[in-house]
Order: structure tokens, then C-alpha cells, then sequence
């Protein structure tokens, strides 16, 4: 029983890992993806928002909603989390403290989240 359980969630681990490697190649400026928080965001999207969820393995928060930022006009402002670096030709324009963005266990009122603007 312990083995069935065992490879079960090693093939869902890869089905999940495998359907979110695949998908930001095939977006287009300004679209959203939910993942589990273990994905590493792409150069040129941004964490947006974090949670918890049954659907994806690991502690709270394990999953997150990235967005794509390249391709978007200058001038164009996303909120993000600080949990990822602003991409090439966006500046940091605010840092707040967001409840969207506790992309950690331990509770903190500390700024996590930023308002980017487009620069270049």
C-alpha cells in the first residue's frame, strides 16, 4: 500500500512538473499561469500572486500565479512580489506590503511586493 501510494505521487508530481514546464513558451504578453511554487519563474514573467493549495506538493504557500511581462508597451505598471527580480527594462516604482504576496510560512508585514513600471 505504501509503494502504490508512493509512485502515485511521484506520477503526479511529474504530470504537474511536465504540464507547467510547456505552457510559458506559449504566451503572450500580459497572460497569467497558476504553478506550484517549486517552478522557477521564467526570465521575463513575474510572480504575482502566492496561496496554498491541495494540488501541488510541499509547505504553505505552494503555488503561484506568474505573469508574462515581456512583450507588454512602455509606460505599462503590473503589481508583482518581490519573490522574483523585475525583468530587463522594468524599474521598481513602489514597495508596499501586500497579502497577496506572502510567499513565506512566517508571517511578516515587511515589503514584499512592488509596483513596475515599463521603462524600456
Amino acid at each position: 500500500m505504501k509503494q502504490r501510494a508512493r509512485v502515485l505521487a511521484l506520477a503526479f508530481a511529474a504530470a504537474a512538473a511536465t504540464a507547467v514546464a510547456a505552457a510559458p513558451a506559449q504566451a503572450a504578453p500580459g497572460d497569467t499561469l497558476n504553478v506550484c511554487a517549486s517552478t522557477l519563474t521564467p526570465t521575463g514573467w513575474v510572480d504575482t500572486q502566492w496561496w496554498t493549495t491541495g494540488t501541488c506538493p510541499g509547505s504553505s504557500p505552494n503555488s503561484k500565479q506568474i505573469k508574462q511581462l515581456t512583450g507588454l508597451p512602455v509606460g505599462t505598471q503590473v503589481n508583482a512580489c518581490a519573490s522574483t527580480y523585475p525583468p530587463a527594462g522594468w524599474t521598481i516604482r513602489q514597495t508596499y506590503w501586500s497579502g497577496s504576496c506572502q510567499y513565506s510560512p512566517v508571517p511578516s508585514l515587511s515589503p514584499n511586493a512592488w509596483l513596475l513600471v515599463r521603462t524600456s
